[in-house]
């Protein structure tokens, strides 16, 4: 009897909350997601880069062009939805991102649902969410200027998400805010804010569960400091 091969890639099937139109877009099945490590900011790094959550992490719909993820609130703000038809909808060639994607490919459709988030007004966590995975897949590909841009970004948007303190249903809590802060400043070579926003994070050992993090924070504060004097 042959044994019938199960592909890592399946459909999913979604309906554009803009449009209402039916489609799928690929998602991974988790037994074949395999991580190897992680960078200090979280940036993953997968056995098998091609089968990789963060290249399927936003839905583009094919008809209207309305990108989003998981993140994005349902709700649609008075004249968000009339924005979204026409800035986006209106010059959108219909194409289908619903296929196995690249990391180029996976790049398009980020900075897609980026341009739908700014639209349509979503939370600051929201658009965090978008450009910290945009940091990682330019660092995947080497484009150091790229990332470096995209990082400056992220982190005023964790800033704001953090002045908000309201983080929805993102896989980003307070304490992964103000540590990103703290690692995004490090890398930028902003040190003192570094330190700064690292011992803030391990003042928290006293009301928070997480102690990674906050062993995290306290190996970041003793790097940030040997790379300043070194500095």
């Amino acid at each position: 009897m042959t044994e019938v091969k199960i592909p890592p890639l399946y459909d999913k099937k979604e309906t554009c909350p803009l449009c209402q139109t039916a489609f799928t877009t690929k998602k991974i099945r988790t037994r074949f997601i395999k991580l190897e490590h992680t960078d200090t900011d979280f940036c993953p790094t997968y056995k098998d880069e091609t089968i990789s959550p963060l290249l399927y992490f936003v839905k583009v719909c094919p008809s209207c062009g309305y990108s989003y993820t998981d993140h994005f609130s349902p709700y649609f703000a008075e004249g968000t939805k009339e924005t979204l038809l026409q800035s986006v909808s209106a010059k959108w060639v219909p194409q289908n991102f619903g296929e196995e994607r690249t990391i180029p490919k996976a790049i398009q459709t980020y900075k897609l649902a980026l341009y739908c988030a700014s639209l349509k007004k979503e939370r600051a966590i929201v658009i965090a969410n978008l450009l910290l995975r945009l940091t990682w897949l330019y660092r995947k590909i080497n484009n150091g200027e790229e990332e470096k841009r995209f990082m400056m970004l992220a982190l005023d948007y964790l800033n704001a998400a953090y002045a908000d303190a309201n983080y929805g249903n993102s896989n980003l809590t307070e304490i992964h805010v103000l540590y990103l802060i703290g690692e995004y400043h490090k890398r930028l070579g902003h040190y003192e804010e570094a330190i700064s926003t690292f011992a803030k994070v391990v003042d928290m050992k006293n009301r928070v569960l997480d102690t990674k993090i906050i062993n995290f924070a306290r190996e970041q504060w003793y790097a940030t400091r040997n790379a300043m004097k070194q500095a």
